[in-house]
């Protein structure tokens, strides 16, 4: 008589990876059941460490193993894991230490996760980043839950596994990083969805990191926000980063006709313009 097997195959699905461009203007980077605070790291000065604050707003208890990982920004602003730097790239993750390196975390619950920087006494002058990575371990199957009864040799069950990473950059000596925008494209799409294409493009020895924000102006030169992104970055070392914006739909507004204004602007209290470009519409 033919033996019955019973087999369970775990699948890892790839983890989901959250950056740093379509935020909102909280500084709250947040996947799954998990908020980070800040959504970003950047020691360029006297600061020596940073506080991190992770939050559990989920209904179940869930545990986020920490890393660092090394990420590549493509021309489209994606991103996709590497272990080997591209040419006048830099890692920072051998000059930073972070502890616990495991958090668990009840609903409601925070905790704080300490980065340090250390050791760079001997780094040349430039831009460093490693992405520091949340990565949650899936909860397994409650106690006194049965066996799935099965007549298939081998059944599979997939088990997402989520995450979250945040830029954790170190900056030593002057930047002379600067961005224009070129390119402006506007475009209407499938049920008449306005959209705006544009191009930044960078220089220099370190990133760019601001908001962007369109204005549609009348002819009778009438100003209104159509457009508005927190948190757009073009790492080190892309030169350029291609852009696509949704635009709001705003009643009144012709965009056959008038122009559109675009701003990139830093997030300090000033809000101080890295770029701008405007265009026609016909």
């Amino acid at each position: 008589m033919n033996q019955r097997i019973n087999c369970l195959l775990k699948i890892t699905l790839p983890a989901v990876l959250v950056f740093f461009s379509l935020l909102s203007s909280v500084k709250i980077t947040a996947q799954g059941n998990l908020l980070v605070t800040p959504r970003r790291v950047v020691f360029d000065g006297v600061k020596k460490s940073e506080e991190l604050n992770l939050a559990n707003i989920g209904k179940d208890s869930a545990t986020y193993v920490i890393s660092f990982i090394q990420i590549r920004m493509r021309q489209d602003g994606s991103f996709e894991k590497i272990t080997t730097p591209d040419p006048e790239q830099n890692f920072a993750d051998k000059n930073l230490r972070y502890f616990p390196r495991t958090v668990t975390l009840a609903p409601g619950e925070a905790q704080s996760v300490k980065v340090q920087l250390t050791k760079t006494n001997n780094l040349a002058p430039g831009e460093y980043r490693s992405h520091l990575y949340f990565r949650a371990i899936p909860n397994g199957k409650p106690l006194g839950e049965p066996e799935p009864e099965t007549d298939s040799v081998l059944s599979v069950k997939l088990v997402p596994v989520f995450g979250i990473s945040i830029p954790v950059i170190i900056r030593l000596g002057e930047s002379n990083a600067s961005v224009n925008i070129s390119d402006v494209q506007f475009q209407i799409q499938k049920d008449s969805v306005q959209a705006v294409n544009i191009t930044f493009n960078r220089t220099g020895n370190m990133s760019v990191y601001g908001d962007v924000a369109v204005d549609y102006i009348s002819e009778q030169g009438k100003t209104t926000r159509v457009g508005n992104v927190k948190g757009l970055a073009v790492y080190t070392p892309n030169t350029t980063r291609q852009f696509h914006l949704l635009l709001d739909k705003v009643p009144g507004i012709d965009y056959h006709s008038g122009k559109l204004h675009v701003v990139y602007a830093d997030q300090s209290a000033k809000a101080v313009k890295l770029a701008e470009q405007e265009v026609a519409l016909k």
